[in-house]
């Protein structure tokens, strides 16, 4: 009779400890990040020599109060910088002219 009014309390006392004593719950780790988005370097070259020739005509039209006409700059139109081994000429230009603007915008109004 003594060993089974010590089981009962026992065998709860077990219970009460063991019941929080589960294995966690197995959250997977969430994926990495994308890699980063590399540009191309012919639209990197695009953008350098763009932004740099827009500055310069950007700087020399300001300075000699020719006014504002980023668009009819013959750089603007003529994309220096471009070789055939670098890949397609519309991306080139596209990426060349864009730049040329922005810089050509900065010099003007010295942004």
């Amino acid at each position: 009779m003594k060993t089974a009014s010590l089981t009962l309390p026992s065998a709860l006392f077990a219970a009460l400890l063991l019941a929080g004593c589960s294995h966690p719950t197995y959250y997977a780790p969430p994926p990495p990040p994308p890699p980063a988005y590399a540009v191309p370097p012919l639209i990197e070259r695009a953008h350098q020599e763009g932004f740099r020739w827009g500055t310069q005509m950007g700087a020399r039209d300001i300075s000699n109060n020719l006014g504002h006409h980023p668009r009819q700059d013959r750089v603007f139109h003529d994309t220096p910088g471009y070789e055939p081994n670098m890949g397609p000429y519309e991306p080139y230009r596209d990426a060349f002219r864009q730049a040329y603007l922005d810089g050509y915008e900065r010099a003007y109004y010295r942004r």
